[in-house]
């Protein structure tokens, strides 16, 4: 089974057992699981479920594995002739889940 997921204007296909990093967000104490109920698409085969914008009664559970870092993104402004060189890094932070059970 396999659905589609929507989270902070990104979409996923996903499926159980997958591990997928989302963007950073403040949680409960002691929460361990999220719950995506924005669920566009849920399949399995050649059954599948289209919502209109979204499947009714449909959500999938995942459990947290931590906070991890994304890749180093370099930021260089270079004005020619100027003299000026500005070099900025950036490294978002991600939530790393793993998705446990698909309910549709």
């Amino acid at each position: 089974m396999y659905a589609i997921i929507e989270d902070s204007g990104t979409q996923y296909k996903v499926t159980e057992g997958q591990a997928i990093d989302v963007d950073l967000r403040d949680l409960p104490e002691n929460s361990d699981t999220i719950e995506f109920d924005k669920i566009l698409l849920v399949g399995q085969g050649s059954d599948v479920k289209i919502g209109t914008p979204t499947v009714d009664g449909a959500k999938v559970i995942a459990k947290v594995q931590g906070q991890i870092k994304g890749p180093k993104i370099d930021i260089v402004h270079f004005i020619r002739r100027k003299g000026h060189l500005t070099r900025k890094g950036h490294r978002q932070k991600y939530l790393r889940v793993r998705i446990e059970q698909i309910v549709s």
